[in-house]
């Protein structure tokens, strides 16, 4: 890959929505129009964007109450038809576009120990009404790792089989998302895929820009967490989209994750030999962490194209330069579930 930091953002979201060949033919399969609503959180602007390059004659909708301006333009300049509304706000549902495909990625997490009614709301009425709007659509949920138990590090990660053992407020109500679009599903034969994500990576947030700024800035590494998941977003976009290929009643389950379980003191050091400094750590490696095995999602999709010694030194390279970070860190290292 080119030198990313020469990028500004326009470009680098342009590499994070490029989709594989194989993503563009299930878009030449699939028939309808398509709606990503959550669309400008951190993901959905880059997977709408591919989206629209996946299938460039296809009507593709992308809708959020849009706080950032910046991002919904970009959006719209790639011929994205962006609505502005509230899903929380009944009223507004006559508003949505009428889709055959949906991808469902509104949520809260961050500052949802706060705001816990809000949080509950957010994750899993809103998914009852919109499972309930698009009953007659294909539904791809947008879900997390975080609605499973910690599992050990030796473990190969939670798979789909694993009963959900969520902790704290904010994985409790995605499971609570989850439920909603199951129950729908099969109240009504919505075809529908949950995914669970654990952790998508790119140079503007993730798991890697966590650790890249604590080491720039001296700051201990913390290992209580001494293991994750990690895939490169594009790649992630890709399977997210391939995912409404096993969509069913009653609803699948689909993990997107990398292929491996990294250490985090292994990666930490991995990027301080990226920025030519030596990581501090505290604590030790506890004998659990949240982890998901993806082998399903790899066996059916085939593996992520970026590779974690890529990822991470295109990341830490971004962030070194003093390129745009989000400020929204993952909180990966947090076992009670306080976000």
């Amino acid at each position: 890959m080119n030198d990313i930091t020469a990028l500004d953002e326009s470009g680098l979201e342009d590499v994070l929505s490029e989709p594989a060949d194989a993503t563009k033919n299930v878009l030449a399969d699939l028939s309808g129009d398509i709606v990503v609503l959550g669309a400008g959180g951190k993901m959905g602007p880059t997977l709408a964007m591919m989206l629209r390059k996946a299938a460039p004659e296809r009507n593709i909708y992308a809708v959020s109450r849009f706080s950032d301006e910046a991002a919904r333009a970009r959006i719209e300049r790639v011929g994205i038809k962006t609505i502005e509304l509230d899903l929380l706000d009944e009223s507004h549902y006559a508003k949505l576009p009428r889709a055959q495909n949906v991808f469902f990625l509104a949520g809260m997490k961050f500052g949802s120990s706060g705001n816990q009614p809000l949080t509950w709301a957010m994750n899993s009425f809103v998914p009852a009404l919109v499972a309930r709007h698009y009953k007659n659509s294909k539904i791809v949920v947008f879900s997390t790792g975080n609605v499973y138990p910690l599992v050990g590090i030796d473990s190969g990660g939670a798979t789909e089989d694993t009963a959900p053992g969520p902790i704290g407020e904010y994985a409790q109500s995605c499971l609570g998302r989850e439920r909603m679009f199951e129950y729908f599903s099969q109240l009504y034969g919505t075809a529908v895929t949950i995914v669970r994500l654990n952790y998508a990576n790119e140079p503007r947030y993730g798991i890697v820009v966590d650790l890249t700024t604590k080491i720039l800035n001296d700051e201990p590494v913390d290992l209580t967490m001494g293991a994750v998941n990690l895939i490169w977003q594009r790649d992630a976009n890709d399977y997210i989209i391939r995912a409404i290929t096993i969509a069913k009643s009653p609803a699948a389950i689909l993990n997107v994750a990398g292929p491996d379980t990294i250490g985090v003191r292994r990666l930490a050091e991995q990027i301080g030999r990226e920025l030519e400094r030596e990581p501090r750590f505290v604590s030790q490696e506890t004998q659990s962490a949240l982890l998901s095995n993806a082998s399903y999602c790899l066996n059916t999709f085939g593996r992520p194209q970026m590779t974690v010694e890529e990822m991470v030194s295109v990341i830490a390279k971004w962030v070194a330069s003093g390129k745009k970070t989000l400020n929204r860190p993952t909180k990966y290292d947090v076992r009670d579930g306080t976000f």
